[in-house]
Parts: structure tokens; sequence; C-alpha cells
């Protein structure tokens, strides 16, 4: 498997909404191995198949303290959420930026294996948080911009400093 590139905030393909995945075969076996060696290698506790420019509807997670509990999530659907976290979030595409973003602080999650076989996970507290997040990665919406337009804007002056240091 391979390291994949992780899209920086604010490059436009990070706001492409992801495809349904429709086919269950060996490419997307492979695609879910590469983002887990991408994230687990970050090290981040999840990633969207859009972060990584792969417009498809594929998550994988794992907040588990030894990094050995990882998730898979393929067109992951919501189906009930209650409650109001208060979780300071962070994004493998955005870089040294954190907040906290009102989220659900339950969700009961519909989605696929890699197999294609459906099944619903019931989720709280942080990963309840990383599935809303990377949820939103698949709708082309990056956490920030949940964000006060004020702190969108010292986000972007931020990230633009960054990028200007490592240049």
């Amino acid at each position: 498997m391979a390291l994949l590139n992780v899209l920086r905030y604010p490059d436009a393909r990070l706001h492409k909404t992801a495809s349904p995945v429709t086919v269950f075969d060996e490419a997307l076996k492979t695609l879910i191995q590469s983002l887990a060696e991408t994230m687990y290698a970050a090290p981040g506790i999840g990633l969207a198949a859009t972060q990584v420019d792969v417009h498809k509807q594929v998550i994988v997670l794992d907040v588990s303290e030894h990094h050995d509990a990882l998730v898979v999530l393929v067109n992951p659907e919501i189906v009930d959420a209650s409650g109001v976290s208060d979780i300071e979030e962070g994004c493998l595409s955005v870089p040294g930026v954190y907040d906290i973003v009102e989220r659900a602080e339950r969700v009961k999650v519909r989605a696929y294996d890699q197999s294609g076989k459906q099944f619903t996970l019931e989720a709280q507290g942080l990963l309840a948080v990383c599935i809303q997040h990377e949820m939103d990665h698949l709708k082309g919406k990056v956490f920030v911009e949940h964000l006060s337009q004020l702190k969108q804007q010292r986000v972007r002056a931020k990230l633009a400093k960054q990028l200007r240091k490592s240049a």
C-alpha cells in the first residue's frame, strides 16, 4: 500500500461531494488500506477519501489509545443523533488549527464494510464527533467552515503564513 497525499485547506478539491461506492472490490480494499496507513502515519484519528482527492464515500477512523481499533465506514448515513458535544476538533487538512464545533454527542450510523455488508454502529463522545467530522468531508465541508467568519479568516491567514515559512 502507499501513503497518500492529504489535501490542505483551502484546496478546492476538499469541497467536492463524494459519490456513493457501488463496487466493493479489491481496489476499494486497497484504498481503505492506504487511507488507514496514511491516517496512522499522519498521525490522525480519522480520514475521509475526499481528503486524499478520491471522491468516494469512504471513511477510516481509529480513536483507540493504541491505534488498534480501525473502523471503516463506506456510504455512511446518520440515522439518529442526540445530545451536544463540546470536544475540540482538529483536521489533517487544516494542520495546527483546533476549535470546538457543535455536533451531536451520540450518533447511530448505517454503513457498509469493505466487503459490502451493511451494519449499524452506535457511537458517542470522540468517536461520534469524528464520524460527523469525516462525514462533513464527504459532503465537501471542512470543519473550520462551521466557525465564525472572523475565525475562518484567522485560519486562512495562519495557514498562509505556515505555507510561506515552509516554502
